[in-house]
């Protein structure tokens, strides 16, 4: 348990280096080149590279994916225009235009391509190349690339970040790192937890149950979060988490709100005097209890 925590503590840092990396989604990102502007970028990068490897290397979910031009370049493989799809959507769509443009159109010059990237950097502009993908999606950002890949390949593997990254596909990388979406399973859920101070058969329990039975998918993910700190449950549900989780009770007043312990995966409350204070309590927590949805 402790050890899953402090990797849940170390992503939340890799998260702070996300200035740079580019928001592609919500979910999804890709390296910036604008990241150059730190001179410590290439250090930041090859740490990024290990705190990220933290959470595969410990089975925690960290709800990210890596964009496919980005996984490509960590593993040493070509980077065509279908890659940057998800990436520059814009970029994608007008040149997917000009390729089913008449031929005699293009060649009368009317759009007056001439191979050159005008960049703001820093409040100037630069740098014209011959292949406008292979500069935006792969030279200008290669040694971050690397340096993200070897920190990366260093916590999980002895070999090279090429080799590394080569013998994974990007969808089996990205359901290791996002983890389940899914509808949280309230069976699941039950199966996988026990109780301190009550007892499975207690009213309280069954009142427990019946009112997360009836929350929306995203009041549950708020409660579990609120209990845990996981937002993303393992691909194996509730049997890949670190820990069983418990409901605990305590000796408060029927004013108090329930509590948790995070570290020990723990929702505690007291035992209230009805199942309608008790959901009114559940639903404080979930409505006003806030976190990231990044």
């Amino acid at each position: 348990m402790k050890t899953s925590y402090m990797v849940k503590i170390y992503t939340m840092i890799f998260i702070k280096f996300l200035a740079n990396v580019e928001p592609v989604s919500r979910l999804l990102f890709c390296l910036s080149a604008a990241s150059k502007v730190d001179p410590q970028h290439l250090e930041y990068f090859n740490f990024s590279g290990r705190i990220i490897a933290l959470p595969l290397m410990h089975k925690v979910q960290v709800g990210i994916a890596f964009d496919r031009a980005f996984f490509l370049q960590l593993a040493g493989n070509y980077v065509t225009l279908e890659d940057i799809q998800d990436t520059d959507p814009y970029l994608y769509s007008s040149c997917k235009q000009i390729l089913e443009m008449d031929v005699d159109f293009i060649d009368s010059d009317a759009l007056e391509l001439t191979f050159i990237r005008e960049e703001e950097e820093l409040g100037h502009r630069d740098k014209y190349v011959d292949l406008l993908i292979q500069d935006c999606f792969v030279s200008s950002i290669s040694e971050q690339v690397s340096h993200f890949g070897q920190g990366f390949a260093d916590i999980l593997s002895d070999s090279s970040a090429q080799q590394f990254f080569k013998t994974l596909e990007l969808e089996y990388l990205d359901w290791m790192l996002h983890g389940n979406e899914n509808i949280i399973s309230i069976e699941d859920w039950k199966a996988h937890t026990e109780y301190k101070g009550y007892e499975e058969t207690d009213p309280h329990i069954s009142w427990f149950w019946e009112i997360v039975g009836r929350m929306s998918i995203e009041r549950r993910t708020v409660l579990l979060f609120f209990g845990t700190s996981v937002k993303y449950l393992p691909s194996e549900g509730f049997h890949g988490l670190a820990s069983h989780l418990y409901v605990s009770k305590i000796p408060e007043s029927d004013d108090s709100l329930p509590s948790s312990s995070t570290c020990f995966y723990t929702i505690c409350f007291p035992p209230y005097s009805s199942m309608t204070v008790m959901e009114d309590r559940l639903r404080i927590i979930t409505q006003a209890y806030c976190f990231g949805t990044g």
